[in-house]
């Protein structure tokens, strides 16, 4: 099989059958973790990921701890003997009792039949060597590449409407990174420490600006802000404390060590990874610092990359791979070190924007498990513990169906590959890296290598020479001493922290002091009739005063006492500008202005309901007004409502009356009517019977018969007129009651349309 395809990372060959293994790059965009013990080969599988991924022109970034990926740096294309000797060790060619070119011939010999039997040639072995450009930056150290990691606090090159998260993130980390190098423990959510630095860059930042270390230890006792969060700076960090964190910031920053940190190419992701005539690879070498220095650098560079990351376009093609060498005690299950988080913003995020991260640890248990659950390609060799294998067949679900005795059974330099997206795991053999695994760098060997990198570093430039006095003095250049004020006008100073400072355009950092006037105007509002007395207190800044002053152009802003300083700043300079602050005049005039602004464009207004009359309160909201005047109208129908009611109380109980009376009369003739009915068709028939009995039915007979009848039709007809009188008042009660319900209607709609009938009434100044 071809080893030479595009987009793939040939990492080694299958155990089995011994086809090479080409694992796609793009698969490292959902990251990678390889674990292993010492002596598994972990490293060397790492470097040959490398390898592959700068042949393919994807720019690397390598945190180094242990001082040993450098060795990417060595390629010799015909690995003679000559190339080899001066990385020869000399003990080892002692115990095995040879010389120094005896062993480098020996070496040569092997490698060179090594990289043969993986079928990689000299050619592959010089497009390594000539197309990427290896630099080797060693942060705190001037023996590689010096990078200077605080001398520049760069604002970032982001909006911050858009990509507020991105930056506090950075912030964060950023720092969380100072504090660790100054030995600080502090919360970012919690520790007081954290969110006063935080708040600083934060101010910074957010006006675009630059920091240095010196100047942001300088901010921390009289930070440019009053209040963090909702209690007074004083409250929250009390000065003297804030002075300790500062004095201890400041030796840090004053000890001969940190000179190292402040020298070199700034830390930009930008300047690492971006494209160039070849491709970058970055590596940074840690083995000269401490665990607290290193903890500094990862957060503060893997902080940096999120921020970078994130102005990236997105894609799918892998377009930059970060590589962690040793990542144990950087991203732990049961800590939170300043590391871990970025850790894991690369490893949820970094995918949309083409960036993979390759982690490297011995013992997968020191990995937190969200950081391996978010790697899709695991690589495992020979484990140490029985632990550690448990986490990883963990991790990986399906697949071979005797994973553990494989993985107990791995040799060296021997491992399994297992991706996401695959349910099938691979076994095998890395192949032999190109470069030549010398070990780790010493000093001397790391300064060798970077020495052309410094050869071409620019000397710092001189400092540049004051221009020329100019033939005519500047009238407009600040002055060293204030200019003069009319007496009766108090002069005070702007304190930086104070919270509408920005809104005139000031700037913390400076000491150049420009004229303002800071206006205060007890305001009256009185309007007998809608009950009002409301009094107000206006408070305005007035800037710039350069020549004519347009009072319209006043910033409303609340400044209290706590806003102004009673001294000028150390080293003050003055903006004298065209305003005449010394004349009682200009300032008499200045008031009488401000009182006719006022008088014009501060009348208030409140609402009223006239036909209620009713008037709002100062401040009420129209909601609330409208509820009330709805609440007074409904009040008002309703007394209306109680005197209509019994109004026609009294006419709707007599019609009731009269309507019982009428159905009681209409139930005795009722009664009357079935009674003579019953009693005309019993004694008719009773004289009819005894007629035709007797056999004789004589006049008389039918006379009483016939009177019945009559007496019948009468009581049926005094029962139709009762009843008629009975529905003709109940037609009469449902009038009356249709009436009532009319009028009712009637006054709930008037006040309705007196409660919605609301105006504006506007009350003018006193």
């Amino acid at each position: 099989m071809e080893i030479n395809k595009k987009g793939r990372l040939y990492i080694g060959r299958e155990s089995e059958g011994g086809e090479p293994v080409l694992l796609k790059a793009s698969t490292l965009t959902t990251h990678g973790v390889i674990f292993g013990m010492t002596g598994s080969g972990k490293t060397g599988l790492g470097v040959n990921m490398l390898e592959e991924a700068l042949l393919g022109g994807t720019p690397t970034l390598i945190l180094d701890p242990k001082g040993d990926m450098g060795n990417i740096l060595l390629n010799f294309p015909d690995s003679t003997p000559d190339e080899l000797e001066p990385w020869m060790d000399e003990g080892k060619a002692k115990r095995k009792g040879v010389t120094v070119a005896d062993l480098a011939a020996k070496e040569a010999a092997e490698r060179r039949a090594d990289l043969a039997g993986d079928g990689i040639t000299p050619e592959r072995i010089a497009a390594l060597r000539d197309n990427p450009e290896f630099k080797i930056y060693t942060p705190g150290s001037s023996i590689g590449v010096p990078m200077n990691v605080l001398g520049s606090l760069k604002a970032p090159d982001l909006d911050w409407q858009d990509s507020a998260e991105t930056i506090r993130d950075e912030i964060e980390g950023l720092v969380s990174s100072i504090l660790v190098l100054a030995g600080i423990k502090s919360d970012p959510v919690s520790g007081p420490e954290h969110i006063l630095i935080s708040m600083i860059v934060e101010t910074w930042w957010r006006q675009g600006k630059d920091l240095d270390l010196a100047t942001l230890v300088g901010q921390i006792p009289t930070p440019p802000f009053r209040k963090l969060g909702v209690f007074d700076l004083d409250v929250f960090f009390p000065q003297k404390q804030r002075m300790n964190l500062a004095l201890k910031l400041n030796s840090l920053l004053a000890s001969p060590s940190m000179a190292s940190w402040l020298e070199g190419e700034p830390l930009d992701i930008e300047n690492l990874l971006g494209a160039g005539d070849k491709t970058p690879c970055a590596i940074i070498y840690m083995a000269h610092l401490n665990e607290k220095e290193r903890q500094f650098v990862v957060t503060l560079l893997l902080s940096k990359v999120v921020t970078w990351m994130r102005s990236r376009p997105g894609t799918s093609e892998l377009g930059a791979l970060i590589y962690m060498d040793e990542a144990f005690g950087y991203a732990p299950p049961s800590a939170e070190p300043p590391s871990k988080k970025p850790i894991l913003t690369i490893l949820k995020q970094a995918r949309a924007f083409g960036v993979g991260l390759v982690l490297v640890t011995q013992n997968p248990v020191d990995l937190d498990y969200k950081a391996m659950s978010n790697a899709g390609t695991w690589i495992v060799g020979r484990l140490q513990t029985e632990n550690d294998k448990r986490r990883v067949l963990e991790g990986i679900s399906g697949g071979m169906p005797d994973l553990d005795a494989r993985i107990s059974n791995l040799e060296k330099r021997q491992f399994i590959m297992h991706l996401a997206k695959k349910s099938k795991q691979t076994v095998l053999n890395r192949r032999h890296s190109m470069c030549y695994r010398f070990g780790p760098f010493t000093r001397a060997q790391v300064a060798s290598l970077m020495a052309p990198f410094k050869a071409e570093a620019p000397t710092t430039p001189e400092a540049p020479t004051p221009a020329a006095s100019a033939d005519v003095e500047d009238m407009n250049a600040p002055a060293a001493i204030a200019p003069p004020v009319a007496d009766g006008v108090e002069v005070v100073y702007l304190d930086p922290a104070a919270p509408w400072a920005a809104n005139l355009g000031a700037d913390p950092t400076s000491t150049c002091l420009a004229p303002a006037a800071a206006v205060t105007v007890q305001l009256l509002y009185d309007e007998t009739r809608a009950g009002v007395a409301h009094n107000e207190t206006y408070e305005a800044v007035i800037f710039p005063m350069d020549g004519l002053i347009n009072v319209e152009d006043v910033l409303s802003v609340d400044h209290d006492e706590r806003d102004f300083r009673p001294a000028p700043p150390e080293g003050a300079s003055y903006e004298l500008g065209n305003t005449k602050l010394q004349n009682k005049t200009f300032w008499t005039s200045l008031r009488s202005d401000i009182r006719s602004y006022l008088a014009a464009h501060r009348n208030i207004e409140i609402w009223k309901c006239p036909g209620l009359k009713l008037y709002s309160r100062v401040d009420e909201k129209p909601e609330d007004f409208k509820a009330r005047c709805e609440q007074a109208a409904d009040d008002a129908a309703d007394f209306k409502v109680r005197r209509l009611r019994d109004k026609y109380a009294k006419r709707i109980d007599r019609l009731q009356d009269q309507i019982s009376s009428a159905d009681v009369r209409v139930t005795e003739l009722q009664v009357d009517v079935s009674t003579r009915t019953q009693t005309e068709v019993m004694s008719g028939v009773g004289d009819l019977l005894g007629g035709l009995l007797k056999g004789r039915v004589g006049s008389r007979t039918l006379s009483r018969a016939a009177s019945r009848r009559a007496a019948s039709k009468k009581a049926q007809a005094r029962l139709a007129t009762a009843r008629q009188k009975a529905d003709a008042k109940r037609r009469d009660l449902v009038e009356l009651e249709g009436e009532l319900q009319d009028e009712l209607i009637s006054i709930q709609s008037e006040y309705d349309a007196l409660a919605a009938s609301i105006e504006t009434l506007e009350i003018g100044l006193e």
